[in-house]
């Protein structure tokens, strides 16, 4: 097998995935882009995440209730904090470790695409499971179910949106952000939208309602049609627009592909996406298996995001984490902390990854994690609640000289032992020093390991 090949395979693997695995390396220049294919594809049994701990989170955000005694406040704030904790732990494990590759960093991707920031526990975990279940499914059902999730009605305000009072921030954020992309929709269709989605709620239990005393029953126009129309029909309506599928996939290249958009690639999958009634499997599928998507253009270009950094070198380095909550501060440090992107636009991508700090603790976090250094930073205050996070990680990062992480090296010398290191672990090492980076290394494996992983290079994919 060619150098050209490994250097597709690893390229598959990290856009379709969280990088090679541990195991894969062994034979990842034998493989051939077929069966990697098929084997990203192939599903498991789904399994829900779940809590070990107890489910005492009640339907509302009851941490926000003025009313609620100081004392039980104080409590559910705790709990609140450990099980989004424990959710945000539970997703980056599945990350790492699911055979379902593609199914998790489909999962990702929609994270960040229908972005809901809340405290209640039980919401994230419902949304997440939603998203996950429905990752590489058909888009109807995904925006359907997110739609009706808890977590998003609450988070966009969709409760409060009455006959006669209607709110307009989730229908305005819908077809801005969700589905069709600013430009193909008015501020008329906003305000109909909105009274089509009048009752859309969810009971104390966190069960979604439509409330029919609260639903505007009148006659609405919206996207050129005309009706007594309800949120199912105006999310059908916004479905039957070819923007929706325009606006997905081009949505779908930035992020698998090439944030350069090749409109006239764009535009045909685009039209294959709508004709198959939004088949997302069939989109990556026709994507992974073009010959475009190995074009050298798309290689190597895309900086990694922190969770796609963290999970990749989780993949390649077999660890145990004695203390994996640890991780949720290097999500913060780093700039992506799950369930808690920045707005309901969710994360941006790109340059916007790298500052004058998080690119040098980006660049040292192989040399922390394999204890040849501490960790010299401190998340940042923030003014507001950080998913019930923010009383922790300035706890956490105080005792964080040590991130009690014990990496097999034994396993990893034999994996690439005889191996041009370099090869496996850089999507581009054509600009790579390796004489500078042999200069910081005594020649085994392991430094070497740790040396490339702390080059600019290797925050590429």
């Amino acid at each position: 097998m060619t150098l050209p090949s490994l250097i597709n395979n690893k390229h598959l693997l990290w856009r379709a995935g969280f990088g090679a695995g541990i195991s894969q390396f062994e034979d990842l220049h034998k493989k051939d882009i077929k069966s990697l294919i098929h084997d990203l594809f192939t599903e498991e049994t789904f399994l829900f995440i779940n809590y070990d701990t107890p489910d005492i989170v009640e339907g509302g955000d009851y941490m926000m209730n003025d009313k609620a005694p100081a004392e039980k406040k104080k409590e559910m704030q705790r709990v609140y904090r450990e099980q989004n904790e424990e959710l945000n732990l539970n997703f980056l494990d599945k990350m790492v470790n699911s055979k379902e590759q593609m199914r998790e960093k489909m999962a990702f991707f929609w994270h960040g695409h229908f972005a809901s920031r809340v405290v209640n526990p039980k919401f994230n975990r419902q949304i997440l499971n939603v998203i996950r279940k429905n990752a590489l499914g058909n888009f109807k059902d995904l925006l359907f179910e997110v739609s009706q999730a808890p977590a998003m009605l609450n988070f966009l305000n969709n409760q409060q949106n009455k006959k006669d009072h209607p709110n307009e921030n989730f229908a305005r954020e819908v077809m801005e952000l969700f589905t069709m992309g600013r430009g193909n929709y008015t501020e008329k269709d906003i305000r109909e939208g909105a009274r089509a989605f009048t009752g859309w709620g969810f009971d104390k239990e966190g069960n979604f309602v439509e409330r029919k005393k609260l639903h505007d029953e009148g006659t609405k126009t919206f996207l050129g049609k005309t009706g007594n129309f309800t949120g199912t029909d105006a999310l059908n309506i916004i479905l039957e627009q070819k923007a929706t599928s325009k606006f997905i996939t081009t949505k779908i290249y930035k992020f698998f592909v090439n944030e350069n958009v090749d409109e006239t690639i764009v535009n045909k999958l685009s039209e294959s996406f709508y004709q198959s009634n939004y088949d997302i499997k069939k989109l990556m599928t026709d994507i992974f298996s073009s010959s475009w998507f190995y074009d050298k253009k798309n290689i190597g270009n895309r900086i990694k995001s922190p969770i796609e950094l963290m999970a990749g070198m989780m993949r390649t380095l077999p660890m145990n984490i004695q203390n994996p909550e640890n991780l949720i501060v290097y999500q913060k440090l780093l700039g992506q902390m799950l369930l808690y992107p920045p707005n309901v636009a969710g994360w941006p991508n790109g340059k916007s990854w790298i500052d004058s700090s998080t690119l040098m603790l980006r660049l040292q976090i192989p040399q922390i994690w394999s204890g040849l250094r501490p960790l010299d930073y401190r998340p940042k205050e923030d003014d507001d609640l950080d998913m019930g996070l923010k009383n922790n990680t300035n706890t956490l990062a105080k005792s964080f000289k040590n991130p009690n992480i014990t990496i097999d090296w034994a396993r990893v010398e034999k994996i690439f032992n005889g191996k041009n290191v370099e090869n496996y672990l850089i999507q581009n090492n054509t600009s790579l020093d390796m004489s500078s980076v042999k200069n910081f290394s005594d020649s085994t494996v392991k430094m070497n390991v740790i040396n490339l992983m702390s080059t600019p290079e290797y925050q590429l994919m």
